[in-house]
This record gives structure tokens, C-alpha cells and sequence, in this order.
């Protein structure tokens, strides 16, 4: 039978007149009442779970979702046993963010476990609720090994939670793997993919997904976004993984729905006050609800942004999806076509230049040279289209002597490894380097994508589906992805593996850095 999760229903007449007793008892005992109060069914519960993002050198996102209106309690520590309190926060999770709450913790000590646990006190009552708690690493000071983990795309084309089959698993593995923090290149969710009660698997098996009303039809409410999120939180590796591993969010078009872009409007309900669609509007809502991130001082909704992580490794997040164009990427249309947009764009020209780390990785929505009519690359020849910004990018960091920089995405529902050099390209103005694919975290697998000439790449490695395979392969066939990457503390070599969700280690390389060739700072006057 499948595992049904339904909304809230109505008081029954038992438990109406339970409450409306304890009601009358609670007025007539005045301050006596407490000790009935403290009953565990009256207190504040954290709905979903607790965790951590964007974590820096000395501070970091603390995030939680209470079950009713509460105010988030948050206290931190070096020491497992909490005792030495070196930070509190507080912040109030009421009806308007679906009860979410996030906080930010600052003036933390650089490069140590960070403890925090997290409790919710009733707003009315001023009850105090269960107290869960939660783990991270501060970015080192220091020239120290760094770890991290990423991939992308959960609970995707009808792939729900199975108890039976271990849930995501995925992320129990990665929890494994003991990493400093995971970039989740986009898709937590499938906006726009129903779960379905059950799932004929080509094996004759039935795959059972745990339901809930608001997973059971595609979004286009906010109760509707913010239940996709919901669901997730239901699975317990899920859970699990986030309360010890600080997450660093961005996304891509399934937080909406399949290929969006910012122009038109994808339901009937029309266009915000800002003349941003409707669905997109509540999609960035709920999505940032959610998310432990950072809220930008300007550009409301932001997600692009750089995570400095100690002297080896600077993160920079993209957003491929927020400032496109609103036309497919088809080679015969000539009109003006961008996939970052001019400002991100400098932004990242200026923010790459501005770092000093070993190490820039430049976390993407998707891959540059996997042609597809949503993404960057075309077919073989030189740049069109979207292929001008990039170009532009890789042009520039030639020029300004940026080298080390490494690109991660997911995306594409298989993992592979991506040399790009301009010897072998259409277009030759960049210097070598490498991308990496690796996802899905739990949903179906594809096969291979084709790539293109524009850039020169070459897959060195990659694994999918097989054509007797099919598309659309369930995560039980053990073809889920991730990839882990270590950078030493002492050689500064970065070594990037991809695996599967049985840990399994499928390709590695390790790669030097370079010396940097920038004259200095001088090419930021030039952005």
C-alpha cells in the first residue's frame, strides 16, 4: 500500500473537547496551569529538520521550520556538550514564511566544528519546545585540506521516497564522505513533476512513494512550491545529511517548472506588481523560504554570489536561469541572446579577479559544451548565440591571468568528466581547463549527452543509462551520482572523484595548480 501523508484535517469531537477543556482549565488555574502546558503535545515542534549554509570563515546560515508560530532559539558551540556558549541567535517563524526561520551566526572562530542546536518557544505561551541539534566547519585561516561534495536534481520525474528501497540514499553516502560542505548545483525540487502513489519498474517491481497532497500535482500555488520542499524533509537521510553538512544553494528551472526563463507567463494567474510571472514569483518565494542562504543587501531574490572558503577555494555560485534570454537557444535566431546577463557577468569578471584563493571553482547551472536548446552550446563552429558570453568570460580570465578555475554542474542525470582546450576548439582564446558533471542525487538517469566543438571539450570520462536501459532510470538501479572533492593542504592539488550511491569510486583525477599569472590587481579597473 503506498505511505500517504495528507494535510491537517479538523478537530474530531474528542479532540475538540480535550482542547476546549484544557482550555477552560488552563483560564481558571492562571500561572498553576504550567505544568499542564508543558505536556510534550503542547509544545513547539521543528516541523522538518535543522541546517546550515553558506558558511564562511566566521559565520554561517542557521535555518529551521517550526509547526506553528514560535520564536527560533539558536545557541553554538566549539564542545559537543554545549558547555561554553559562544553565540546565540534568535528569529520568529510565523504564518507568512510557512513558519521558516533563518538566522545568522557571526563572529565564530575560523576553521573549527561548530555546534549549534536549535529549539523553537511558543509565541503565545512562551513554552519552550524539543531541541535538535546540528553540526558545520568554519572555513579555515589557514592553508588547510578542504573538502566538499556536489551534485543536484531530487525526488525528479516521479522517483519519490521508498522507505522499502533505502529513500535517498544518496545522501546517506555523501554524509559518509564526511565533506566540509555540499554545493547543490540545482532541481531540489520538481516543481512541475507529480508524485505519483506507485511506479511500475521494467523489472515488474513496484516502486512505492510516500504522497502527499501538495507532491501530487504540479505547482503553481505557493502552498503547492513550498509542499515540494516539504516532501524532501520527509525522507530521513535527508535529514540526516543536512543537520551535519552546511549546504551551498543555487538552482535552475525545476524549482519552477521544466526550461523556464524569466519573460512570460507560464499559468494563467498572470504577472506580479514587478512584472515578474506569477509563478515564478511564488517559486523564488518559497525557494528562499527554504534555503539557508545569505539574503543579499540589493537585487531581492538573488541567488548568484561567492562563498570564500580559506585561502585554497573560493566558490562562485551562478545563476543560469534569472537572467536569460526568453527565446530557445536555436542557432538560426539572431536576436540578442545572453544566459547571465551583463550584470552578473561583470560580477563574476570582478569577483574573480578580486580572489585570492588557489582555487576557483565556479559552481553552473549546467554544462558549457552539452548541446542543448535550453543551455550554452549549439553544435560544432564558432561561438552564436549564448556561446558569445561565454567566450567573453573565458577571453577575459586569459587575459587577466585568472587560472585554477574549475567548473562544476549537475543537471544532466549522469556523471562525467569534461577536458576543454583550445587546441581542439572552434573557438581558441581560453586556457585549458576542467568541468565536471555529476548528479542525479534521486531521480531518473539518462544517458550521455552529445557535446560540441565550440570550446574543444573532451569527455574523459562519463556514465548514464545504457540505449537497453532506457531514459528515465530508476534511482534503484544504483545510477545516482555525486562528486567529491579534496584540495591539500599542503601540495594544494586538487583531487576530483566522481561516485555512485554505493560510494563507489568511478574516475579520478588529480589536478596541479598553476602559478598565477595576474599582474596584480590592474584588470579590475578594465571590467
Amino acid at each position: 500500500m503506498p505511505i500517504v501523508i495528507r494535510a491537517k484535517q479538523a478537530l474530531n469531537r474528542r479532540q475538540l473537547l480535550v482542547r476546549s477543556a484544557a482550555t477552560i482549565a488552563t483560564a481558571g488555574l492562571g500561572s498553576l496551569a504550567k505544568p499542564y502546558l508543558s505536556r510534550a503535545a503542547d509544545r513547539p515542534l521543528v516541523a522538518c529538520g535543522i541546517q546550515s549554509g553558506d558558511v564562511a570563515a566566521d559565520s554561517a546560515v542557521i535555518w529551521a521550520r517550526a509547526d506553528r508560530p514560535a520564536r527560533m532559539q539558536v545557541e553554538c558551540s566549539t564542545v559537543e556538550s554545549f558547555r561554553t556558549i559562544i553565540g546565540t541567535a534568535s528569529s520568529d517563524a510565523l504564518p507568512d514564511s510557512d513558519f521558516t526561520s533563518k538566522v545568522l551566526l557571526d563572529g565564530l572562530p575560523a576553521g573549527q566544528d561548530i555546534f549549534y542546536r536549535v529549539r523553537f518557544d511558543d509565541i503565545a505561551s512562551g513554552l519552550a519546545g524539543e531541541t535538535q541539534v546540528g553540526h558545520f566547519r568554519t572555513a579555515p585561516a589557514e592553508r588547510r585540506s578542504v573538502s566538499f561534495v556536489w551534485s543536484g536534481d531530487a525526488a525528479g520525474q516521479g522517483w519519490g521516497i521508498d522507505p522499502a528501497r533505502g529513500g535517498f540514499r544518496t545522501y546517506r553516502t555523501m554524509r559518509d564522505n564526511r565533506p566540509d560542505f555540499f554545493i547543490h548545483s540545482g532541481d531540489h525540487i520538481y516543481a512541475d513533476c507529480p508524485i505519483p502513489s506507485e511506479l511500475k519498474l521494467p523489472n515488474g517491481e513496484i516502486w512505492r512513494n510516500i504522497v502527499t497532497e501538495e507532491k501530487s500535482v504540479a505547482a503553481h500555488s505557493l502552498a503547492e512550491f513550498r509542499g515540494n520542499y516539504k516532501y524532501n524533509w520527509l525522507d530521513e537521510n535527508f535529514r540526516a545529511f543536512h543537520a551535519e553538512v552546511p549546504m551551498f544553494a543555487q538552482w535552475d528551472d525545476h524549482e519552477v517548472t521544466n526550461d523556464w526563463a524569466p519573460l512570460g507567463s507560464y499559468d494563467d494567474s498572470g504577472f506580479a506588481e514587478d512584472g515578474v510571472p506569477k509563478l515564478v514569483s511564488r517559486a523564488r518565494r518559497a525557494f528562499h523560504e527554504f534555503m539557508p542562504m545569505r539574503e543579499p543587501s540589493s537585487d531581492n531574490g538573488r541567488v548568484y554570489r561567492r562563498i570564500g572558503y580559506g585561502p585554497l577555494l573560493d566558490v562562485f555560485m551562478l545563476d543560469m536561469r534569472s537572467y536569460r534570454d526568453n527565446t530557445w537557444n536555436k542557432r538560426d535566431d539572431n536576436s540578442d541572446t545572453f544566459i547571465l546577463g551583463s550584470a552578473q557577468l561583470a560580477w563574476l569578471k570582478r569577483e574573480l579577479v578580486a580572489s585570492n584563493a588557489t582555487w576557483k571553482v565556479i559552481a553552473a547551472d549546467m554544462s558549457i559544451g552539452l548541446i542543448s536548446e535550453d543551455a550554452v552550446a549549439l553544435g560544432d563552429g564558432p561561438p552564436q548565440r549564448r556561446e558569445h558570453e561565454i567566450a567573453d568570460l573565458l577571453s577575459f580570465m586569459k587575459r587577466a591571468g585568472i587560472r585554477n578555475t574549475v567548473w562544476l554542474t549537475a543537471d544532466m542525470h549522469y556523471t562525467a568528466a569534461h577536458h576543454y582546450d583550445p587546441n581542439r576548439a572552434a573557438c581558441q582564446d581560453f586556457e585549458p581547463f576542467w568541468e565536471f558533471v555529476s548528479g542525479p542525487l534521486h531521480a531518473g538517469t539518462w544517458a550521455p549527452g552529445d557535446l560540441d566543438n565550440t570550446f574543444g571539450p573532451k569527455a574523459m570520462f562519463q556514465k548514464g543509462s545504457s540505449a537497453e536501459q532506457g531514459e528515465n532510470l530508476a534511482p534503484c538501479f544504483g545510477l545516482q551520482f555525486f562528486g567529491h572533492v579534496a584540495i591539500d593542504g599542503k601540495t594544494e592539488v586538487m583531487t576530483v572523484t566522481l561516485k555512485d550511491v554505493d560510494n563507489r569510486d568511478l574516475w579520478s583525477v588529480d589536478i596541479e595548480p598553476r602559478p598565477d599569472a595576474r599582474p596584480g590587481q590592474i584588470m579590475a579597473q578594465h571590467i
